[in-house]
């Protein structure tokens, strides 16, 4: 791992040590995702079978997994998994149903009320990234908060092994959440096909989930079409931040950054702290426990990009924290909760040794789509209100508009708005009638 000291960089220098890897060559990464949602936009299915073909290696029509391929899934899931997933389901759920906002109904004025209520999304698409590795916690993250908000159509799609299967995990974890329409589809390819629709896979409002830099900016690709879907948050290469002291364990900080490193060679690990030798110690950690991984190479190269940055006190751990805006940002010192108070931009915050970031990741119930890239500044993780919008709704009686109307008027006469001005004014001709008989 890099290793920095914060006091004694410039702030171009600072910029350059929180740099995530990848992150220069973005608009590359867009414009090579540009023709595959251009060729799916107008080739549907038959496109997306050729992208699929040259991407995973598949080559098969394009169709829903059928009923019978959840029923033999389901068989061939473990007992002891099938309650793991039962278990995360319901702290997921948990957490989730206590989100669902209330509808809000206020009187503004006399005779004026202002109310504001939600309606579920119609039909979202779901993403589960493959690659490596299933991800059945992402699907269980995904399909929660969107059966709680009562989104009525969910579509799901997730890449297909090399024989154009779904692994079961994956298919379990769909059916625990009730998900029931899925697709073998990944990458920028599926992106494309639930944002526009295919003769198969339907149109879908929103996008949700987690992806690669590919599949991440095809997300992006689609949100900026007035045709296309809208993104739930930019979520693309995982990260982490670790914010230690002295009382650290060194064990733990490194296991910690490794959980991060091992999902993808651009993921980044950022160690932050006040204590040189826990830095020292965490390093000749690192580099005994990534040997000891089944498939140790993925999180080396990702350790290559990794950092160390010493700084001087506390109130600078949450400095850093706060111009990095991680995704995962852990707080493992001696009083997390005062560091976590002077928090401003992160996805989420794990507080303490015993509150490792894997546990968000399944099952203490908060949701782990979260924001990268530094996009924590101005975005939320997923929740149960983003599968959902708001819309408002006001009522005047006569009173009311009698009160609030001059105020109106005379704001739109400022304005130069006369057409405004005389919507208001009719109304008000036609009250002052009434009242004089």
């Amino acid at each position: 791992m890099r290793t920095f000291t914060w006091n004694s960089l410039s702030d171009a220098e600072r910029k350059a040590a929180l740099e995530r890897p990848g992150s220069t060559d973005r608009q590359s990464v867009v414009e090579s995702v540009h023709d595959i949602v251009a060729d799916v936009r107008v080739g549907g299915d038959r496109a997306v079978r050729m992208w699929t073909n040259r991407l995973d290696g598949f080559d098969g029509p394009v169709r829903p997994v059928p009923d019978i391929a959840f029923d033999e899934a389901w068989d061939k899931v473990e007992p002891e998994l099938h309650a793991a997933l039962d278990r995360a389901v319901e702290t997921v759920t948990a957490f989730h149903k206590r989100l669902v906002p209330d509808p809000v109904t206020v009187t503004t004025a006399p005779g004026v009320t202002c109310s504001r209520v939600a309606r579920a999304l119609h039909t979202v698409g779901l993403y589960a990234p493959g690659g490596r590795a299933p991800l059945p916690s992402t699907v269980i993250m995904l399909g929660v908060p969107s059966r709680i908000a009562g989104c009525p159509v969910r579509v799901l799609c997730t890449p297909p092994r090399s024989d154009g299967t779904i692994d079961p995990t994956l298919l379990v974890a769909a059916r625990k959440c009730g998900i029931n329409l899925v697709f073998a589809v990944g990458g920028p390819q599926a992106i494309a096909a639930m944002a526009y629709g295919t003769e198969t896979i339907p149109r879908c409002t929103k996008l949700f989930g987690p992806g690669n830099r590919y599949v991440d900016a095809a997300k992006s690709l689609v949100a900026s079409d007035p045709e296309g879907a809208a993104l739930d948050l930019p979520a693309g290469p995982s990260e982490v931040m670790v914010l230690a002291d002295d009382d650290a364990n060194p064990l733990f900080v490194a296991s910690d950054l490794l959980a991060q490193a091992e999902h993808d060679v651009v993921a980044h690990a950022v160690l932050v702290t006040t204590s040189r030798a826990l830095a020292e110690e965490v390093t000749r950690i690192l580099d005994r426990i990534a040997q000891l991984l089944p498939d140790p190479q993925v999180a080396i190269e990702a350790l290559q990009h990794a950092a160390t940055i010493i700084v001087p006190d506390e109130s600078s751990l949450a400095d850093v924290a706060n111009a990095y805006a991680a995704e995962h940002l852990i707080v493992n010192t001696a009083n997390p909760a005062a560091i976590a108070d002077m928090i401003i931009n992160a996805g989420s915050i794990f507080l303490g040794p015993w509150t490792p970031e894997v546990l968000g990741d399944y099952c203490s119930g908060t949701n782990h789509v979260l924001p990268t890239g530094g996009f924590a500044r101005a975005y939320s993780g997923l929740s149960v209100d983003s599968f959902m919008r708001f819309m408002t709704i006001q009522e005047a009686t006569a009173d009311g508009l009698r009160g609030l109307g001059e105020t109106a008027a005379t704001i739109a006469r400022a304005e130069g708005l006369v057409a405004h001005e005389r919507s208001i004014l009719a109304r008000l001709r036609i009250l002052h009638q009434t009242d004089d008989r």
